[in-house]
């Protein structure tokens, strides 16, 4: 099988998630290519879409949330969004590159792509099978008005979101958010910390605001700290990811008790090396997190599907959700002392998010590519 796997580094989800499909299409012999559907046009085009949302999102989420709350509002008019023809464009260019190139599926991480698909589509264009592959516990605004044969879904109990927009309830496969192969497997926590240079008798919190350094990650180290101190077995691991800025600002305050890391491309195992992952809820970590199975504490959403995220989450006992004030500083407590309450969460991250989708959405790509080959 040739699959295409497109993606947007708009944030580093949609990204993650897809290189998660590539690794597994790679392991199952098929050929894959993932590609930034932008890239064909142009790199500058590319980097200014994925630099200009990266931005807002982390310096103005205030202002992100409004216009995803317009875009919420904008879905509810009975005409296309500007998202869909912003990417008619591109209808075209795509069009070359699959000309020359045989795929027998496109899988979608980005809406931005399953609009250019759409597009293509309803100009009468010859396009291969396509999946769209949602990364968020949601339905976001605008996958109503893309027409793909098949939309995956982070959980079943969500395909009353998605009906409820306008997605057909047949097209609908709940596997979940793909991971990586890194997140899943239970490894032994000493030997992961072993390998990291970490301590096994210590209590490591890890902390981040996503791929892009975002949320108020800095107010709340600065109280986690400060709460902390009179508990000398307890260490804080900082993963400022690509905001150089934060690193920077961090960085001197690193001692004994407190690690600085800015990029790491092995996120798996300080998160399997944690007693308690603190993040800001993007659907992508957030998964990455249930997967390994250690208790999340998410804080500082970005308003929209991030707050989703968060209340999914929440809901169903799979974390902790909360700006960093005494009462969540309490229940930080409560879940790092407290086998009981660890191992309750652990259990329903297992129940609602499953390391096998990457696999099973090769699976589905496999069976529409053998349904399309047939005469």
């Amino acid at each position: 099988m040739d699959a295409l796997i497109l993606s947007c580094g708009t944030g580093g989800g949609h990204d993650s998630a897809a290189r998660a499909v590539l690794e597994e299409m790679e392991k199952q012999g098929h050929h894959a290519v993932m590609l930034n559907p932008y890239m064909l046009k142009s790199r500058r085009l590319a980097d200014s879409i994925n630099n200009t949302y990266i931005t807002a999102a982390r310096d103005a989420p205030k202002a992100f949330g409004a216009v995803y709350k317009l875009g919420d509002l904008y879905r509810q008019l009975p005409f296309r969004s500007p998202v869909y023809f912003a990417n008619h464009g591109m209808s075209g260019i795509l069009q070359g590159y699959l000309a020359e190139n045989h795929f027998d599926v496109v899988i979608m991480t980005h809406l931005f792509a399953a609009e250019i698909l759409t597009n293509m589509k309803r100009q009468g264009m010859e396009i291969p099978g396509t999946v769209f592959v949602a990364t968020d516990y949601v339905c976001i605004p605008f996958t109503e008005e893309t027409e793909c044969d098949a939309y995956v879904i982070p959980a079943e109990d969500l395909a009353g979101d998605f009906v409820s927009r306008g997605i057909p309830a047949e097209k609908l496969y709940p596997f979940g958010i793909p991971t990586a192969s890194a997140f899943a497997g239970q490894e032994d926590r000493d030997a992961v910390r072993r390998r990291l240079g970490l301590d096994a008798e210590k209590k490591y919190i890890l902390i981040t605001g996503g791929s892009m350094g975002g949320g108020k990650i800095e107010k709340a180290i600065a109280k986690l700290r400060a709460h902390f101190a009179s508990r000398e077995e307890t260490v804080l691991i900082i993963v400022c990811g690509s905001n150089k800025v934060l690193f920077d600002k961090l960085s001197p305050q690193a001692d004994d008790r407190t690690v600085v890391i800015g990029y790491t491309r092995d996120m798996a195992s300080y998160i399997k090396a944690s007693d308690l992952f603190i993040t800001k809820p993007g659907g992508l970590s957030s998964t990455e997190a249930a997967v390994c199975g250690v208790p999340v504490f998410h804080t500082s959403p970005i308003p929209g599907c991030e707050s989703h995220n968060a209340r999914y989450f929440s809901q169903r006992g799979m974390s902790i959700s909360g700006e960093v004030d005494e009462e969540i500083l309490a229940a930080v407590d409560e879940v790092l002392d407290n086998d009981r309450i660890r191992a309750e969460m652990v259990a329903s991250q297992r129940k609602y998010c499953s390391p096998h989708a990457a696999a099973d959405i090769c699976a589905l790509a496999q069976q529409m590519a053998a349904r399309r080959e047939k005469p």
